[in-house]
């Protein structure tokens, strides 16, 4: 499977084809509104507002699985991110990154992980990321380029404003 044969599906539901986003540089994130990165939100969004114009997008994906950290509809979750940080981004519908009920987008993700950024100091839950295996918590985010191949994957304590070197050179 090709990153832009997989589908998502939005808020309402309805299926979304990540080939619309061709051509894009993508910042991907499983997230959760009760999470001690939730913060980040503002980060990642004035990233977005910075480089949209020149063709990158933010893909948020709400999970509930580590500590019930993202609960209620998903429309309640876009929304408290819109409300609370002014998110102008896509949120999507709340998925699992891990597991056999697992979105087939993060499947991909954990695959095709070529590197990883985990900050000098980490919690004990998000210490080390294999290169190729489970999410380990809430804000671990995802970098694809242009032409659909996951080029870095960041540890969830990796503050947004430190993506914007890595943003640059792929746009």
């Amino acid at each position: 499977m090709k990153f832009y044969d997989i589908k998502v599906l939005n808020i309402r539901g309805d299926e979304v084809e990540l080939r619309k986003y061709k051509g894009k540089v993508l910042l991907i994130f499983n997230s959760a509104t009760r999470c001690g990165y939730t913060g980040q939100y503002e980060g990642i969004e004035a990233l977005y507002e910075k480089y949209k114009t020149e063709g990158f997008e933010v893909l948020d994906f709400p999970s509930n699985q580590f500590l019930n950290q993202a609960p209620g509809s998903n429309e309640e979750l876009a929304n408290f991110c819109q409300m609370k940080f002014n998110t102008k981004f896509e949120t999507f519908g709340k998925v699992d990154v891990n597991g056999k009920n697992e979105a087939p987008l993060f499947s991909f993700l954990k695959q095709e992980i070529v590197e990883d950024y985990p900050q000098e100091k980490v919690k004990l839950h998000e210490k080390l990321f294999s290169k190729k295996g489970s999410i380990k918590w809430n804000f671990t985010k995802f970098l694809i380029d242009k032409e659909g191949n996951v080029v870095h994957r960041f540890a969830p304590g990796f503050e947004p404003k430190n993506l914007e070197k890595f943003i640059q050179k792929l746009l």
